[in-house]
């Protein structure tokens, strides 16, 4: 019988948990758009209907090998989420924000 993690976290210590934790926040980092998609708890259908399109359209979007980083932007927050640029450099990290709506 499978259990769901948030049972089998219940069971855990605070430092097993908290150690859960950080891995559950790695494997995130690393999640295709689809994965993204179905841990905040979405279909297909439910978000292709929060970004205004059809089905079939989100499902091309989410096998894309390239995407505007304005629809991207769209899909995130249509999950709840909030788009962030950062460019990895050599001499340290930049946030990119030209891309970003603006304040208004």
């Amino acid at each position: 019988m499978k259990k769901k993690f948030n049972e089998l976290r219940k069971d855990m210590g605070p430092e097993r948990a908290a150690q859960a934790d950080v891995r559950a926040r790695e494997m995130m980092a690393e999640m295709l758009l689809a994965e993204i998609r179905k841990q905040t708890g979405f279909t297909q259908e439910e978000l292709a209907e929060a970004l205004g399109i059809k089905q079939p359209s989100l499902s091309k979007m989410e096998s894309a090998d390239d995407m505007q980083i304005s629809t991207l932007q769209r899909v995130i927050e249509a999950l709840g989420g909030q788009l962030e640029l950062i460019a990895h450099l050599p001499k340290g990290d930049v946030r990119i924000t030209q891309f970003m709506p603006k304040a208004g």
